[in-house]
């Protein structure tokens, strides 16, 4: 038998605050006992379960692996704006006059993801 993926683990330095971002990002919860200073937080969303845990180390290069969204109720720029105002910032815009494309955002704390455009937005070219 094969295994299954129970977490996708990120290393931050506040895991709670940057669990509260991705929570807000993916339509998540924490778990009911994570707490401000704890040293790991979980998000629960209908994806993923996204684990945060303490590191000393401060992020430096590029992730080797991160995340893709894909909007379900919004545009892929809609749900850019949205992102933003939670704390992300832009780091590529790759859109495209066409529509196709995507964006490369970074999390509050400096780990990218990107942001594509929504099933919607693609089955209508």
């Amino acid at each position: 038998m094969s295994s299954l993926i129970r977490h996708i683990t990120i290393d931050s330095s506040d895991p709670y605050t940057l669990a509260n971002f991705w929570a807000q990002a993916l339509d998540g919860s924490l778990a009911d006992d994570d707490m401000p200073g704890d040293p790991e937080a979980v998000v629960t969303a209908a994806a993923a379960t996204l684990l945060f845990v303490r590191v000393g180390d401060r992020k430096t290069v590029k992730n080797r692996v991160h995340l893709d969204l894909q909007p379900q109720d919004r545009t892929r720029d809609e749900e850019v704006e949205r992102l933003l105002s939670l704390g992300a910032t832009l780091q590529g815009d790759h859109r495209r006059p066409d529509g196709t494309g995507w964006a490369t955002l970074h999390d509050p704390e400096g780990n990218e993801f990107c942001v594509e455009r929504s099933a919607t937005e693609r089955a209508g070219g």
